[in-house]
């Protein structure tokens, strides 16, 4: 199995791309940024760095089809797996940067893929998973709705040439190595500083996900006896609301700060649950979440106690 991953050096990547290469009988390759000839040379993540030596690297502007094209020939995958996107955090997110990159760069990745398989002289790309959001269902903000307009590409492709296309819908994915500009390490940097944290009322309920669960989801799915165009939900089956999720971190920490629930607006565009169906899952790659939300929250607090103590 020769498994190509776009976007690893992002937050699932980083989990991903580690379980990937303890696995026997596959081989790894990145798929890294590289901009207008300008390869990024900036210093992998740890969790990459100290796994470079088991990995092969190519540099690709997924805006770019040629690059992309070259980049996928040079790789010869078997197996995809596309984590790349932009705009995840950010509510301010810009049409023309969405679809660039969203659309643009799934469309480009696609086109790369299908043109290798066509191609009798090479591996054949047996299987392209790609990344999906919940939110794609509602379509309320710029982010998702480029997200939804990408994979109705996929399922096109997928349907109409039969071709091994499938979606991995990521509920609320959280864990050691996550930025701070999501919700559950911005609050844990807070609660270890002993600072109050201003949120909104945080009704919306969630289906927390702990990466090392939704990594483990992801393998599972790789040669999965799927349909074309068929989308796994990647969640715990549970849910739990923001500001129970919040308050949870600060009774877990017991520093001195507190939330403060319900200080700031609520952000429009915001559904009000969102929920995996485990159990459909569970029949399609016999996978479920094993990390308890209590457990996943402890193990991520005490990854940010060691990075600030080392």
């Amino acid at each position: 199995m020769r498994i190509l991953v776009t976007g690893a050096t992002g937050f699932v990547g980083q989990a991903l791309v580690p379980l990937l290469v303890q696995q026997p009988n596959v081989d790894v390759t990145l798929l890294v940024r590289e901009v207008y000839g300008q390869v990024d040379l900036r210093p992998f993540p740890t969790p990459l760095q100290n796994i470079r030596a088991q990995l092969n690297v190519i540099y690709a502007d997924l805006r770019n089809f040629q690059l992309t094209s070259r980049a996928v020939a040079e790789a010869e995958p078997t197996h995809v797996i596309h984590l790349a996107a932009v705009g995840v955090t950010d509510p301010f997110l810009g049409l023309d940067t969405a679809l660039r990159h969203n659309l643009n760069g799934t469309l480009n990745l696609l086109r790369a893929c299908f043109e290798k398989r066509q191609s009798a002289q090479q591996l054949s790309v047996e299987q392209l998973i790609v990344a999906r959001t919940p939110g794609e269902r509602s379509s309320m903000n710029v982010y998702a709705a480029s997200k939804a307009a990408a994979w109705n590409f996929c399922q096109m492709y997928g349907r109409t040439h039969y071709w091994p296309i499938h979606g991995a819908m990521i509920y609320q994915a959280y864990g050691p190595g996550q930025t701070p500009r999501n919700l559950v390490p911005a609050a844990i940097a807070a609660a270890l500083a002993g600072q109050d944290f201003p949120t909104t009322r945080g009704t919306q309920q969630r289906d927390w996900l702990f990466v090392g669960d939704l990594v483990a989801g992801l393998w599972a799915m790789l040669g999965a006896a799927l349909a074309p165009a068929e989308t796994v939900e990647l969640g715990s089956g549970t849910t739990a609301s923001v500001a129970e999720v919040v308050t949870q971190i600060y009774e877990l920490v017991g520093g001195e700060g507190r939330p403060l629930i319900g200080a700031l607006p609520s952000r429009p565009g915001e559904e009000t649950i969102q929920l995996a169906d485990s159990q459909h899952t569970f029949a399609q790659i016999n996978w479920r979440a094993t990390t308890s939300l209590a457990a996943g929250l402890a193990q991520t607090i005490h990854s940010y106690q060691n990075r600030d103590t080392a």
